[in-house]
């Protein structure tokens, strides 16, 4: 597909680059959190998970590797909320009106976030189970 936007148009919000264009990302994640905290219930309930359960991996971890496989799976899941309310605020802005395009969308991200959800019952469950028996 073509774009329509002028290269010089599309490259202004591109920033800088070096030193800057670090700045300017840092700065956009800040404000991309920021808006998720603020907007995406979902996002704070999987935050607070993962306060709780990141030191909980730590304790409960018998070596490094239980240690980062037990967060790990805990920050896979906030990552794919991150991806998840983004596709929703894109389809949402591109039309706020029902298509089968934008529910296939929706409901594709909220598949990988049920997905996410999963590994961290799979993942710590068989964990547990091990560590108890």
């Amino acid at each position: 597909m073509v774009s329509k936007r002028p290269d010089n148009l599309r490259n202004a919000f591109k920033g800088r680059s070096g030193p800057q264009r670090l700045w300017n990302a840092c700065r956009y994640s800040r404000d991309g959190f920021a808006a998720a905290w603020r907007d995406e219930q979902a996002f704070r309930q999987i935050v607070w998970g993962c306060l709780a359960g990141l030191p909980l991996a730590c304790w409960l971890g018998e070596s490094w590797s239980d240690r980062v496989l037990l967060g790990l799976v805990l920050v896979i899941a906030l990552l794919v909320e991150l991806l998840n309310s983004a596709i929703e605020n894109v389809v949402d802005r591109i039309s706020p009106e029902p298509h089968p395009l934008s529910k296939k969308a929706k409901d594709m991200g909220s598949a990988a976030q049920f997905t996410a959800q999963i590994c961290i019952l799979v993942v710590w469950g068989a964990y547990l189970i091990g560590r108890l028996f």
